[in-house]
Protein backbone atom coordinates (compact mmCIF):
# COMPACT_ATOMS: atom_id res chain seq x y z
CA UNK A 1 0.00 0.00 0.00
CA UNK A 2 1.53 3.30 -1.26
CA UNK A 3 2.65 5.67 1.99
CA UNK A 4 0.58 8.35 2.55
CA UNK A 5 0.73 11.41 5.09
CA UNK A 6 -1.58 13.76 5.37
CA UNK A 7 -0.60 15.90 8.65
CA UNK A 8 1.01 19.50 7.60
CA UNK A 9 4.80 19.70 7.97
CA UNK A 10 7.53 22.00 6.49
CA UNK A 11 10.57 20.84 4.98
CA UNK A 12 13.18 23.12 5.95
CA UNK A 13 15.70 22.58 3.67
CA UNK A 14 15.90 21.67 -0.20
CA UNK A 15 17.12 23.07 -3.28
CA UNK A 16 15.46 23.96 -6.72
CA UNK A 17 17.78 24.45 -10.15
CA UNK A 18 17.20 24.74 -13.37
CA UNK A 19 20.24 23.60 -15.22
CA UNK A 20 19.56 24.46 -18.75
CA UNK A 21 18.82 28.23 -17.95
CA UNK A 22 20.89 29.34 -14.85
CA UNK A 23 24.75 29.15 -13.80
CA UNK A 24 25.76 26.27 -11.05
CA UNK A 25 29.31 25.95 -11.74
CA UNK A 26 29.13 22.49 -9.23
CA UNK A 27 27.14 21.02 -11.61
CA UNK A 28 27.80 21.88 -14.64
CA UNK A 29 31.35 21.40 -15.47
CA UNK A 30 33.22 21.82 -12.51
CA UNK A 31 33.65 18.50 -9.72
CA UNK A 32 33.43 19.02 -5.84
CA UNK A 33 36.36 16.96 -4.83
CA UNK A 34 35.26 14.08 -2.31
CA UNK A 35 31.76 15.14 -2.04
CA UNK A 36 30.12 13.33 0.70
CA UNK A 37 27.84 11.00 -1.41
CA UNK A 38 31.04 10.11 -3.73
CA UNK A 39 29.58 10.57 -7.16
CA UNK A 40 26.80 12.91 -7.44
CA UNK A 41 26.40 12.63 -11.45
CA UNK A 42 22.92 11.91 -10.84
CA UNK A 43 22.03 15.49 -9.17
CA UNK A 44 22.84 16.78 -12.93
CA UNK A 45 19.76 17.66 -13.81
CA UNK A 46 16.89 20.19 -13.76
CA UNK A 47 14.97 19.66 -10.21
CA UNK A 48 12.02 22.08 -10.34
CA UNK A 49 9.09 22.58 -8.19
CA UNK A 50 7.41 19.49 -10.27
CA UNK A 51 9.65 17.21 -9.56
CA UNK A 52 9.73 18.05 -5.78
CA UNK A 53 6.21 17.52 -6.47
CA UNK A 54 6.37 13.68 -8.24
CA UNK A 55 9.15 13.01 -5.22
CA UNK A 56 6.27 13.75 -2.16
CA UNK A 57 3.23 12.41 -3.93
CA UNK A 58 1.15 11.73 -1.01
CA UNK A 59 3.11 13.33 1.60
CA UNK A 60 3.85 16.65 0.36
CA UNK A 61 4.94 19.12 2.81
CA UNK A 62 2.96 22.43 3.25
CA UNK A 63 5.43 24.95 2.99
CA UNK A 64 9.60 24.72 2.24
CA UNK A 65 12.45 26.55 2.99
CA UNK A 66 14.91 26.80 -0.64
CA UNK A 67 18.30 26.93 1.05
CA UNK A 68 20.87 28.36 -1.31
CA UNK A 69 22.28 25.69 -4.08
CA UNK A 70 25.69 27.50 -4.76
CA UNK A 71 24.50 29.44 -7.77
CA UNK A 72 27.55 31.00 -9.97
CA UNK A 73 28.43 33.14 -6.92
CA UNK A 74 29.24 36.54 -8.84
CA UNK A 75 25.63 37.35 -8.64
CA UNK A 76 24.04 35.00 -6.31
CA UNK A 77 21.40 38.00 -6.21
CA UNK A 78 19.83 36.93 -9.62
CA UNK A 79 18.95 32.79 -7.74
CA UNK A 80 17.12 34.73 -5.05
CA UNK A 81 15.15 37.01 -8.01
CA UNK A 82 14.58 33.86 -10.48
CA UNK A 83 13.24 31.61 -6.55
CA UNK A 84 11.06 35.24 -6.23
CA UNK A 85 9.35 34.43 -9.26
CA UNK A 86 9.13 31.02 -9.39
CA UNK A 87 7.27 30.95 -6.05
CA UNK A 88 4.92 33.24 -7.65
CA UNK A 89 4.04 31.21 -10.42
CA UNK A 90 4.43 27.58 -8.73
CA UNK A 91 4.01 28.41 -4.99
CA UNK A 92 7.35 26.79 -4.05
CA UNK A 93 9.56 27.63 -2.07
CA UNK A 94 7.48 29.83 0.88
CA UNK A 95 10.75 31.32 2.01
CA UNK A 96 14.66 31.38 0.91
CA UNK A 97 18.19 31.37 2.30
CA UNK A 98 20.18 33.34 0.63
CA UNK A 99 23.84 33.44 -0.03
CA UNK A 100 26.47 36.36 0.73
CA UNK A 101 30.05 35.80 1.02
CA UNK A 102 30.23 37.40 4.47
CA UNK A 103 34.12 37.96 4.43
CA UNK A 104 33.80 39.49 0.67
CA UNK A 105 34.37 43.49 -0.27
CA UNK A 106 30.54 44.10 -1.17
CA UNK A 107 29.09 42.49 1.79
CA UNK A 108 27.24 45.17 3.01
CA UNK A 109 25.45 45.82 -0.84
CA UNK A 110 24.55 42.13 -1.47
CA UNK A 111 23.13 41.70 1.99
CA UNK A 112 20.83 44.73 1.34
CA UNK A 113 20.15 43.70 -1.92
CA UNK A 114 19.05 39.76 -0.58
CA UNK A 115 17.06 41.83 2.51
CA UNK A 116 14.96 43.30 0.13
CA UNK A 117 13.21 40.40 -1.18
CA UNK A 118 10.23 39.47 0.86
CA UNK A 119 11.04 35.85 0.44
CA UNK A 120 14.30 35.87 2.10
CA UNK A 121 14.68 34.84 5.77
CA UNK A 122 18.71 34.55 6.30
CA UNK A 123 21.87 34.07 4.73
CA UNK A 124 24.04 30.76 3.70
CA UNK A 125 27.88 30.93 3.40
CA UNK A 126 30.05 27.99 4.27
CA UNK A 127 32.54 28.92 6.34
CA UNK A 128 36.59 27.86 5.71
CA UNK A 129 36.49 24.14 7.95
CA UNK A 130 38.82 21.59 8.65
CA UNK A 131 38.37 17.84 6.41
CA UNK A 132 38.71 16.05 9.75
CA UNK A 133 38.84 16.48 13.69
CA UNK A 134 42.51 15.90 13.66
CA UNK A 135 42.91 19.01 11.56
CA UNK A 136 40.38 21.34 13.37
CA UNK A 137 42.16 24.73 14.01
CA UNK A 138 40.89 28.06 15.21
CA UNK A 139 42.22 31.39 13.52
CA UNK A 140 42.00 30.18 10.22
CA UNK A 141 41.23 32.43 7.52
CA UNK A 142 37.95 32.34 6.16
CA UNK A 143 36.59 30.98 8.98
CA UNK A 144 34.24 31.70 11.28
CA UNK A 145 37.10 32.63 13.54
CA UNK A 146 38.04 35.14 10.66
CA UNK A 147 37.77 38.98 11.55
CA UNK A 148 36.72 40.19 8.00
CA UNK A 149 34.43 36.78 8.11
CA UNK A 150 32.96 37.94 11.72
CA UNK A 151 32.29 41.52 10.20
CA UNK A 152 30.04 40.67 7.61
CA UNK A 153 28.29 38.31 10.16
CA UNK A 154 27.84 41.14 12.50
CA UNK A 155 25.68 42.96 9.61
CA UNK A 156 22.94 39.92 9.36
CA UNK A 157 21.37 41.55 12.79
CA UNK A 158 21.10 44.93 10.79
CA UNK A 159 18.69 43.53 8.44
CA UNK A 160 16.50 40.80 10.60
CA UNK A 161 18.66 37.74 8.62
CA UNK A 162 19.01 34.77 10.09
CA UNK A 163 22.34 32.49 9.36
CA UNK A 164 22.17 29.01 8.27
CA UNK A 165 25.33 27.08 9.08
CA UNK A 166 27.14 24.38 6.92
CA UNK A 167 30.17 22.95 8.91
CA UNK A 168 31.11 19.79 10.70
CA UNK A 169 31.05 19.04 14.18
CA UNK A 170 34.65 19.05 14.83
CA UNK A 171 34.24 23.44 13.59
CA UNK A 172 31.36 24.11 15.82
CA UNK A 173 33.32 25.18 18.67
CA UNK A 174 33.67 28.73 16.58
CA UNK A 175 30.13 28.41 15.74
CA UNK A 176 29.39 28.31 19.51
CA UNK A 177 31.76 31.18 19.92
CA UNK A 178 29.67 32.87 17.00
CA UNK A 179 26.24 32.31 18.64
CA UNK A 180 27.52 33.66 22.00
CA UNK A 181 29.33 37.02 20.08
CA UNK A 182 26.17 37.56 18.19
CA UNK A 183 23.32 36.79 20.69
CA UNK A 184 20.66 38.78 18.71
CA UNK A 185 21.14 36.56 15.30
CA UNK A 186 19.37 33.13 15.03
CA UNK A 187 22.32 30.43 13.83
CA UNK A 188 20.30 27.58 12.32
CA UNK A 189 23.04 24.61 11.72
CA UNK A 190 22.50 22.66 8.50
CA UNK A 191 22.82 18.85 8.04
CA UNK A 192 22.76 17.66 11.90
CA UNK A 193 26.59 18.54 12.14
CA UNK A 194 27.49 16.22 9.32
CA UNK A 195 28.19 12.97 11.86
CA UNK A 196 29.20 10.93 8.70
CA UNK A 197 31.58 8.82 11.01
CA UNK A 198 30.15 6.50 13.23
CA UNK A 199 32.69 5.34 15.12
CA UNK A 200 31.91 5.56 18.99
CA UNK A 201 34.91 8.26 19.20
CA UNK A 202 33.58 10.45 16.80
CA UNK A 203 29.54 9.92 17.68
CA UNK A 204 30.77 10.75 21.37
CA UNK A 205 32.65 14.24 20.04
CA UNK A 206 29.75 14.77 17.45
CA UNK A 207 27.54 14.94 20.69
CA UNK A 208 29.45 17.05 23.03
CA UNK A 209 30.12 19.80 19.86
CA UNK A 210 26.30 19.93 19.36
CA UNK A 211 25.79 20.10 23.11
CA UNK A 212 28.40 22.93 23.38
CA UNK A 213 26.51 24.80 20.80
CA UNK A 214 22.91 24.03 22.06
CA UNK A 215 23.63 26.12 24.95
CA UNK A 216 23.52 29.29 22.78
CA UNK A 217 19.69 29.63 23.21
CA UNK A 218 19.60 31.76 19.70
CA UNK A 219 20.58 28.10 18.30
CA UNK A 220 18.71 25.72 16.29
CA UNK A 221 19.04 22.47 13.94
CA UNK A 222 17.74 20.74 10.83
CA UNK A 223 17.58 17.05 11.00
CA UNK A 224 18.94 16.53 7.63
CA UNK A 225 22.25 15.35 6.07
CA UNK A 226 22.74 11.99 7.72
CA UNK A 227 23.60 9.73 4.64
CA UNK A 228 26.62 7.68 4.37
CA UNK A 229 29.11 7.43 1.94
CA UNK A 230 28.22 3.83 -0.72
CA UNK A 231 25.24 2.84 2.10
CA UNK A 232 21.69 3.01 1.92
CA UNK A 233 19.97 5.38 4.29
CA UNK A 234 18.52 3.26 7.01
CA UNK A 235 16.72 3.81 9.88
CA UNK A 236 18.96 1.11 12.38
CA UNK A 237 21.76 3.76 11.43
CA UNK A 238 19.73 6.88 11.76
CA UNK A 239 17.26 7.03 13.85
CA UNK A 240 19.31 7.00 17.08
CA UNK A 241 21.22 10.47 15.82
CA UNK A 242 18.00 11.76 15.19
CA UNK A 243 17.09 11.03 18.95
CA UNK A 244 20.24 12.28 20.21
CA UNK A 245 19.99 15.82 18.19
CA UNK A 246 16.84 16.32 19.78
CA UNK A 247 17.67 15.59 23.37
CA UNK A 248 20.61 17.87 22.79
CA UNK A 249 18.40 21.04 21.41
CA UNK A 250 15.12 20.30 22.69
CA UNK A 251 12.00 19.53 20.75
CA UNK A 252 11.06 23.36 20.63
CA UNK A 253 14.53 23.85 18.39
CA UNK A 254 14.76 21.07 15.53
CA UNK A 255 13.45 20.47 12.17
CA UNK A 256 12.57 18.20 10.03
CA UNK A 257 14.81 18.71 6.31
CA UNK A 258 14.87 16.43 3.55
CA UNK A 259 18.03 18.22 1.91
CA UNK A 260 16.57 16.98 -1.40
CA UNK A 261 17.73 16.87 -4.22
CA UNK A 262 20.72 15.88 -2.68
CA UNK A 263 19.86 13.56 -0.39
CA UNK A 264 18.10 11.71 -2.59
CA UNK A 265 21.48 10.05 -3.50
CA UNK A 266 20.85 8.38 -0.65
CA UNK A 267 16.92 7.85 0.50
CA UNK A 268 13.68 8.50 -1.09
CA UNK A 269 12.15 11.22 0.21
CA UNK A 270 9.40 8.75 1.92
CA UNK A 271 12.27 6.80 3.36
CA UNK A 272 13.72 10.09 5.41
CA UNK A 273 9.75 11.03 6.11
CA UNK A 274 9.37 7.88 7.50
CA UNK A 275 12.39 7.89 9.74
CA UNK A 276 12.18 11.20 11.10
CA UNK A 277 8.30 9.73 12.05
CA UNK A 278 9.84 6.89 13.47
CA UNK A 279 12.45 8.74 15.06
CA UNK A 280 9.54 11.45 16.96
CA UNK A 281 7.28 8.82 17.66
CA UNK A 282 7.33 8.36 21.53
CA UNK A 283 7.18 12.47 21.79
CA UNK A 284 3.70 14.20 22.72
CA UNK A 285 1.62 14.97 20.14
CA UNK A 286 2.45 18.73 20.68
CA UNK A 287 5.99 18.00 20.15
CA UNK A 288 5.76 16.42 17.20
CA UNK A 289 3.80 19.10 15.51
CA UNK A 290 6.55 21.20 16.93
CA UNK A 291 8.97 19.13 15.24
CA UNK A 292 7.67 18.88 11.88
CA UNK A 293 6.24 21.84 11.58
CA UNK A 294 5.61 24.68 14.14
CA UNK A 295 9.39 25.29 14.47
CA UNK A 296 10.11 25.96 11.24
CA UNK A 297 7.35 28.07 10.63
CA UNK A 298 8.53 30.27 13.60
CA UNK A 299 12.18 30.12 13.06
CA UNK A 300 12.03 30.96 9.29
CA UNK A 301 9.05 33.64 9.80
CA UNK A 302 6.90 31.42 7.18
Amino acid sequence: MAFEFSEPFVDAHQHFWHLDAHPYPWLQGETVPNFRYGDYSALKRNYLPADLAHDTRGFAPTRTVHIEAEWERADPVAETRWLTGLATTEGRPSAIVAHAALDRGDAAEVLAAQAAFALVRGIRHKPVTAPSAAEAARGVAGSMDDARWRAGYALLETHGLSFDLQAPWWNLDQAAQLARDFPRTLLILNHSGLPADRSTESLAGWRRALERLADAPNTAIKISGLGQRGLPWTEAANLPLIRDAIAIFGASRCMFASNFPVDSLVASYETLLRGFLAAIAGHSEAERRQLLHDNAVRLYRL
